[in-house]
């Protein structure tokens, strides 16, 4: 939540009359090191899209992800070179994305503000 709220990806709102509110729920996963022992845990929130409606709340599902064979035929050709290869992370990347249509989801489970003077 703290990389959510970092971001400005929501905000507290009353949804209009007549508007599709999507769900959302909660995935868990237990990270573990190269022994198989568990060394953090991970929490992602996600909408639940299934409930968009087609031409109303979204036009196309496109994710931006390079192929595998693509990184492959650069690593080949930096390896045939002898190139330097540097790699970098994106922390939360998908939280960089602007979508072009207002979405309205329910308050995350254990979340929900109960403040009613938005």
């Amino acid at each position: 939540m703290a990389s959510l709220k970092k971001k400005s990806v929501f905000e507290l709102v009353e949804p209009p009359d007549g508007c599709n509110v999507i769900s959302s729920k909660w995935i868990f996963k237990a990270k573990r090191d190269a022994s198989g022992k568990i060394h953090s845990y991970k929490a992602r929130l996600v909408a639940c899209g299934f409930s968009q409606r087609l031409g109303e709340e979204y036009d196309e599902t496109f994710a931006p992800v390079v192929k595998h064979e693509t990184i492959r035929t650069l690593l080949s050709i930096a390896a045939v070179k002898s190139l330097h290869v540097q790699h970098f992370d994106v922390k939360c990347a998908y939280l960089n994305a602007e979508l072009p249509e207002k979405l309205y989801m329910e308050q995350p489970p254990g979340f929900e503000d109960t403040n009613k003077d938005m």
